[in-house]
């Protein structure tokens, strides 16, 4: 056992001691020790119940024969950060919590652990580290909350900042913004559409590291705290086969997860977060096989925002496994990897049954034959940009408008709200990317405020920044390589005529490259804002969007 470099032999007497002050037993240092990832806090609502997640997931290791150690993984909530500087401090914390659960895991060499995220950086984050670690890891997150009830509709997050557009707009009272705020957000959990941490709990199912139902079981299900239980008594049916992450995260369950994200419509943030994921497990991960795989992958669901349907109603259809079922009748997943569950894919999904054809689409009848993810290319994204096709209406799935250009996402959110954003425009944020912003902000608030206003259908967005999973319509982020570093959408001017073509994956502007490069030739870099503490080394270390956003050192080091 790994372990045994704390307890075992003459020489481990004074670590035996300090377990003895923590009140372990000889019984318990004995036995294979299980460290338990717990990002419970009492700012994000979807980690306020993980203090129960983490009493059942200990009760199963300890049923099992381990013994169960807490340590935790901190946690920012991507609606609360929004719309102001915190949102810097959002993905950059994905890395943080790699970071230092690697040092916690190495330094009290745990045997095997379990992790307990569940909103937006904490799920790809402990991914990242469970890759980078490779002892046997089994996740189980906290799970979606319930939707909200508005003038008898279900509701999520993402009504509540579109909401603030039309009460901006003058389409909506305070009364009517008042009901939105109370009841909108009605339980704990993840915002219940398919925002990015519930598209990344469900890819945990997808790729392998999740048990059935960690995705779409609701937080306030009890059943949530037997999948807990069960977690625990896993991991160590994983270490006793020694089964870990890399065995399970190849190359091909990053393909199934690709395919499983077209066909969900998840959030535009997986395509960050998966090649950032491969890249700890050894696997290079290049988003440009995202758009082969959309093309042979039909989009079978619609929720929130793309659609009404939210995550209990993808759980009660029969969740994830019934998603991937309907995609093996296309011979569309590689079914022979195996998972946590300590059988393959296949024997994993072959039960899994679609209750529900209007909230699962049969893969006979999708919604569309292609994925709802596209990557886009052009003169203003050389490498790639990122749009969520699922959930753009028809109307805007080719648009040619002028550029409106904004050089930070606060003059973008107040020309809008002003009304100086009209039918047929392109707004362009840009200085948001991951070196630029520092931290690659999400602009719900831009979007939300275009939808709310009623242009959700005539204006588009691009930026190097990113959305969140609650975006929607012709938002396009991911811009690489970003503004900050000289890409051409620094080279943009008020007025130039943006063409978007999302079924051919192209956006450009219709200016010459011989303008372009004179342009090029007069661009200075901004002066960075930030140049103190974490975002400032942040800054030093990222890499570009389309790469996964991850963290390099210069290569002069």
């Amino acid at each position: 056992m790994r372990s045994d470099n704390v307890t075992k032999g003459d020489q481990q007497a004074p670590h035996r001691s300090l377990f003895n002050a923590l009140g372990y037993t000889k019984e318990e240092q004995e036995r294979p020790l299980v460290g338990i990832v717990c990002s419970y806090n009492e700012i994000v609502p979807g980690h306020m119940n993980l203090d129960k997640i983490c009493d059942a997931v200990k009760m199963g290791v300890a049923m099992a024969g381990g013994t169960p150690v807490m340590f935790p993984a901190i946690a920012v909530c991507d609606g609360i950060a929004m719309g102001h500087i915190g949102m810097k401090y959002s993905l950059v914390t994905r890395d943080l919590i790699c970071d230092s659960t690697e040092c916690m895991a190495l330094a009290h060499q745990f045997d095997a652990l379990v992790m307990i995220p569940n909103c937006d950086k904490n799920v790809p984050g402990l991914l990242m580290a469970a890759a980078r670690l490779n002892i046997p890891t089994v996740f189980v997150s906290g799970g979606p909350m319930l939707p909200g009830r508005v003038q008898g509709c279900n509701t999520s997050l993402s009504s509540l900042f579109e909401a603030v557009g039309a009460k901006a707009a003058g389409k909506m009272t305070d009364e009517e913004l008042l009901e939105y705020e109370e009841h909108g957000c009605p339980t704990c959990g993840s915002c219940s559409g398919m925002y990015t941490a519930n598209s990344m709990n469900c890819l945990t199912e997808a790729i392998g590291m999740g048990l059935r139902g960690n995705g779409t079981i609701p937080a306030v299900y009890s059943e949530r705290i037997r999948l807990a239980k069960h977690a625990g008594m896993k991991v160590m049916e994983l270490y006793e086969k020694n089964i870990r992450p890399r065995d399970i995260m190849t190359e091909k369950a990053f393909l199934n997860a690709l395919t499983v994200d077209m066909a969900l419509g998840c959030s535009t943030n997986t395509m960050l977060h998966l090649p950032a994921i491969a890249h700890e497990a050894g696997v290079d991960l290049n988003m440009d096989i995202a758009n082969e795989i959309s093309a042979k992958t039909p989009n079978l669901c619609h929720l929130a925002p793309a659609g009404h349907t939210y995550m209990p109603e993808l759980n009660e259809a029969g969740g994830v496994y019934a998603v991937m079922n309907e995609l093996s009748k296309k011979d569309l997943l590689y079914t022979d990897l195996i998972t946590v569950t300590g059988k393959t894919v296949g024997e994993n999904i072959k039960d899994a049954k679609n209750k529900n054809p209007e909230v699962i689409r049969p893969v006979e009848n999708p919604y569309s034959e292609t994925g709802g993810i596209a990557v886009l290319k052009g003169n203003i994204a050389p490498d790639s940009g990122v749009v969520k096709r699922s959930a753009v209406v028809p109307e805007m799935m080719v648009h040619e408008g002028p550029a409106r250009v904004f050089d930070c996402e606060e003059d973008a959110i107040s020309a809008i709200k002003s009304g100086k954003i009209v039918a047929g425009d392109v707004v362009v944020i840009r200085y948001e990317g991951p070196k630029g912003g520092p931290g690659m902000r999400e602009m719900l608030n831009p979007t939300s405020a275009i939808a709310g206003m009623g242009l959700g259908s005539c204006v588009a967005l691009i930026t190097d920044g990113r959305f969140s999973g609650a975006s929607r319509g012709a938002s396009i982020g991911h811009i690489s390589p970003e503004a900050a570093v000289g890409g051409p959408i620094a080279l943009i001017e008020e007025g130039d005529i943006i063409s978007i073509n999302i079924p051919e994956n192209s956006l450009n502007v219709k200016v010459s490259d011989e303008e372009l490069a004179g342009r090029r030739e007069k661009w200075t870099p901004r002066e960075p804002e930030i140049t103190t503490g974490y975002l400032a080394r942040y800054r030093e270390l990222v890499t570009s969007g389309n790469r996964g956003a991850i963290l390099e050192l210069p290569k002069s080091v």
